[in-house]
């Protein structure tokens, strides 16, 4: 049976994350207290869009079998998927905590219509998908439609992190917010992905601003690269 392995997660953060990324992500964490609350969110938006500008870059660099190539299958990591699989889990994970569990409203998926715009077989994290299942996956997605839903959260996100006071960071969740999130079928009930309904519920917002809103970008992100990284190595 699959177990949420905590301290494994932790150990390849370590290991993958780039050392400019690490050191903001670090110093945006001290500042996320009362008296420097404004320049914490103001260094994770920076982040944010340091981040996201790598995303964009990678239009520009690759083909678009490139985005469906898995060259590390059988690896451990988050670099075992797809470049268009990690835009694609960013997007819905940040897409449902901030809508569903933080704001309680309509995500950006289901507002613009994107399911059906970026012809996507699921509608959930996509963490329930291995190997094959995630290569085949990620063949469906129309990838301009891909860029302009992970666009549409982050600036969603983005203008929620802008209206937010420190108050707001202590606000914790319990189980009718476990309830609201069930009942979408947004998170798989496979035991490879249900367990992250308990862990951002388990959280407060602060908690969750670390993860997924900061770190959890960082991991894809790094894993994008690499992946990248090895299809053009592959080709030269």
């Amino acid at each position: 049976m699959f177990r949420y392995n905590r301290a494994q997660i932790i150990k390849e953060m370590k290991v993958i994350m780039n050392k400019e990324w690490s050191e903001m992500n670090k110093i945006m964490q001290k500042q996320l207290t009362r008296t420097s609350f404004t320049d914490g969110i103001n260094t994770l938006l920076q982040l944010r869009e340091i981040l996201m500008q790598e995303v964009m870059s990678w239009k520009d660099e690759l083909d678009e079998k490139d985005y469906c190539a898995i060259p590390f299958i059988n690896a451990n990591g988050y670099h075992s998927k797809t470049i268009a699989y990690s835009i694609w889990h960013i997007s819905r994970i940040e897409d449902i905590v901030v809508h569903t569990l933080i704001k309680n409203n309509r995500q950006v998926f289901f507002e613009g219509n994107y399911q059906k715009r970026m012809n996507s077989p699921i509608i959930t994290t996509g963490n329930e998908l291995v190997k094959e299942q995630i290569s085949e996956f990620s063949k469906c997605l129309n990838l301009d439609v891909l860029y302009e839903y992970i666009t549409a959260v982050k600036t969603s996100t983005d203008e929620w992190l802008r209206s937010i006071d420190y108050t707001e960071l202590k606000r914790k969740f319990g189980d009718e917010d476990k309830r609201r999130i069930r009942e979408l079928n947004v998170v798989s009930s496979d035991e490879k992905a249900v367990w992250l309904i308990d862990y951002w519920c388990n959280k407060d917002v602060k908690g969750l601003i670390q993860m997924p809103l900061s770190r959890h970008w960082i991991m894809h992100v790094e894993a994008g690269i690499r992946i990248k990284n090895k299809i053009k190595n592959k080709i030269k």
